[in-house]
């Protein structure tokens, strides 16, 4: 029987405040067994590349990432966000590591290739090391990743960090009972999106199929699960998509099976 393993995936802007943060990381350290966490950081990035100089540009949500914003998105990913939240961890008892996908190789991605849009230095994830990175989770280390990649010819690559977590849930599917967790603005899937609290429970493919033909799921949710059910026909247990403030009880949000 594999052991559990809970990833958890993160949003900037929940990192970003300090109060936000602190309840993030007192319930991301309660959770039992082993665990890692993935993290985003797009405003930050945003404010300190306007304080420097540097021009956001993005298309469709999706940021441009040129020479001077890759020099951006390293500092404030890899370093400001990232660190915080290994300190922070830290001071809860948590043995944490901060890494990005060139740390031990972890995470290779390809540049992507430029179609209608040139995004510059930004990575779609190829390979994930999950050996490596279950070495160590299992010596007692939580890896807080950053959404940086490499493609092992010496450049960092910026990369979604929805991405990262699906691809690396995936990648860890073969060592442990992989429990993905997408924290969200919302409570959960909702079936009005209009009231909080008409979260739906549960979701498997033929449902999915069913609230996406009724129009209950649309949108830029149709991406999120489809990547989802992704990850669990690659090996993934479980994936749950809930409020940031409820990790403490992964019983509440959207379990998709």
């Amino acid at each position: 029987m594999k052991d559990r393993l809970t990833i958890v995936k993160v949003g900037g802007k929940i990192v970003e405040e300090p109060d936000t943060l602190a309840a993030l990381l007192r319930d991301f350290a309660s959770i039992d067994g082993f665990k890692l966490l993935v993290h985003g950081g797009g405003r930050s990035a945003t404010k300190v590349a306007a304080s420097l100089g540097v021009e956001t540009k993005m298309i469709d949500g999706r940021r441009v990432t040129d020479a001077e914003m890759l020099r951006v998105v390293t500092m404030v990913y890899g370093g400001l966000v990232n660190k915080n939240i290994v300190a922070g961890l830290q001071g809860l008892g948590v043995d944490a590591l901060g890494m990005t996908g060139a740390d031990m190789n972890i995470i290779r991605s390809d540049r992507r290739p430029v179609k209608t849009v040139d995004y510059g230095f930004v990575g779609d994830v190829k390979e994930v090391n999950g050996e490596a990175i279950a070495s160590l989770v299992r010596s007692g280390v939580v890896p807080v990743i950053a959404p940086l990649t490499h493609d092992g010819k010496g450049s960092l690559l910026n990369t979604n960090a929805d991405t990262m977590a699906g691809e690396t849930a995936k990648g860890l599917a073969e060592y442990f009972d992989v429990h993905l967790v997408f924290c969200f603005e919302k409570n959960g899937v909702l079936r009005d999106e209009k009231d909080d609290d008409s979260v739906i429970p549960e979701i498997d493919r033929a449902s999915y199929a069913e609230l996406k033909e009724q129009g209950i799921v649309s949108g830029g949710m149709i991406p999120k699960l489809d990547n989802a059910f992704d990850a669990i026909e690659t090996g993934v247990s479980e994936v749950i998509i809930t409020k940031a403030s409820a990790i403490g009880n992964l019983a509440l949000g959207t379990h998709l099976k």
